[in-house]
């Protein structure tokens, strides 16, 4: 029987691979700070499945022992005001906790790790005339305290790189668009979830930028499939995008899209704010053939990613 290490089990995207591991055949080992906090989001019948270890992670890798068939590194940072707010713990926590994983995987074997990247590692592109590949970087300012999160990202893809280099180790990295689902926590700042709660609420949906940033979404469970596609299929040392393509979409036309859809008698209101510690303006359009090749498919569209969560939502107002 497999066994499966994951990091960051509470968060969005480890919670959602915990709920899909369950139901497979494997032991899966998560440590999380609180066990009373992963049994309130779990089901009985997925928290029972898994070995949980009170911990924060730092400690648990400490004393790190046992074999593991996989691992999939998905704790890290996430809020943007916490990156602003708190530079050093951004990067230190993503790269020594990387690079504990990653000494791990060279000294006991192991079939597969996957680090959990961002789209925020290509840092500012501009130009979305066309699609980039995973060769492609933006510019990232080293000077500005907001890049800690990207920088300590493009650190620790670096570093995987290295050990499957030199060590062979079997890592492969996923980049991540942003990820749409029902599970957002109440206090989750980015802005699909914000336009979200507003339409939940019969709520004007509130700008605090011009909107003219643009991306694309994925839903969580292509979210998770891709991930273990990767995991299973991809090659070592590679980075490969996850996204939706079709998705791309300005936040100020996400906006209207959500009120169009969900909210159509609520309005769109501008309360420009620069203490939301949000990402520099970009225009960041991911083209996902490499994955796609490996056999992954992107399933659902804005429109399901919105309702899934929306609906989600409704029943907790």
């Amino acid at each position: 029987m497999d066994r499966y290490l994951i990091t960051g089990a509470t968060g969005l995207i480890g919670s959602a691979l915990v709920r899909k591991l369950s139901n497979e055949d494997v032991e899966i080992i998560c440590p999380v700070r609180s066990k009373t906090k992963a049994q309130g989001m779990f089901s009985p019948e997925v928290f029972d499945k898994v070995y949980w270890v009170e911990s924060s992670l730092e400690d648990f890798l400490k004393e790190m022992k046992g074999s593991y068939d996989y691992i999939i590194h998905c704790a890290s940072p996430t809020a943007s005001k916490y990156f602003v707010d708190h530079p050093v713990e951004t990067m230190l926590f993503n790269i020594t906790t990387t690079t504990t994983l990653l000494g791990y995987a060279k000294e006991y074997p192991i079939k597969g790790i996957v680090y959990l990247s961002s789209l925020e590692s290509y840092g500012t592109v501009l130009d979305d005339s066309k699609a980039i590949n995973e060769d492609y970087q933006g510019y990232v300012n080293p000077m500005e305290v907001r890049s800690s999160y990207n920088m300590a990202k493009r650190m620790c893809e670096s570093l995987c790189h290295a050990y499957a280099e030199e060590y062979k180790v079997p890592v492969k990295v996923v980049r991540l668009t942003q990820t749409i689902s029902p599970y957002v926590n109440e206090d989750d700042m980015r802005v699909f979830a914000q336009f979200a709660r507003h339409a939940a609420n019969g709520e004007d949906i509130e700008l605090h930028t011009e909107g003219t940033a643009a991306r694309q979404y994925i839903h969580i469970d292509d979210a998770v499939e891709a991930i273990l596609c990767v995991l299973y299929k991809g090659r070592i040392g590679e980075a490969y995008n996850a996204a939706r393509e079709d998705t791309y979409i300005s936040v100020r036309d996400m906006a209207q899209f959500v009120q169009e859809n969900f909210n159509p008698q609520g309005k769109i209101v501008y309360h420009l704010r620069d203490d939301m510690g949000y990402a520099p303006t970009t225009k960041l359009k991911l083209e996902t053939s490499k994955l796609e090749e490996l056999g992954w498919k992107a399933k659902y569209g804005l429109y399901d990613m919105f309702k899934d969560l929306i609906d989600n939502l409704y029943e907790n107002i």
